[in-house]
Parts: C-alpha cells; sequence; structure tokens
C-alpha cells in the first residue's frame, strides 16, 4: 500500500513537470474574464427573477 502511494506520487511529480503554466498577465485577464461573466450573468438571473416574480405577482392579483 505504501509502495503504491509513493509510486502514485513520483508519476504525479513527473506529470506536473509536463505542466504548461499560464504566465501571470494570462492569469489576471482570465480571472477577470470569469469575474466581468459572472457579474453578468448574475443581473441577467436577476431582472429575469424579478420579472417573472412581478408577472407572478399580477396573475395571483387579478
Amino acid at each position: 500500500m505504501v509502495n503504491k502511494a509513493g509510486e502514485f506520487l513520483g508519476n504525479v511529480k513527473v506529470e506536473l513537470k509536463k505542466v504548461t503554466w499560464p504566465s501571470k498577465r494570462d492569469a489576471y485577464g482570465s480571472t477577470l474574464a470569469v469575474i466581468v461573466l459572472v457579474l453578468g450573468v448574475a443581473v441577467y438571473l436577476w431582472g429575469v427573477d424579478r420579472l417573472l416574480s412581478s408577472a407572478i405577482g399580477v396573475l395571483l392579483r387579478g
């Protein structure tokens, strides 16, 4: 069991050396894009929620 864990961790180390890590600039740009998209979707869903809530309110009152 210990031998298999050591072999696994050795393989992980080898694979991590093959990874091409993004630069700080790329990581910053990707993070910014994700934040902007999440905020956009949040505002859209908030608007849809308000619209549907108003529609349901009108239907239940009348």
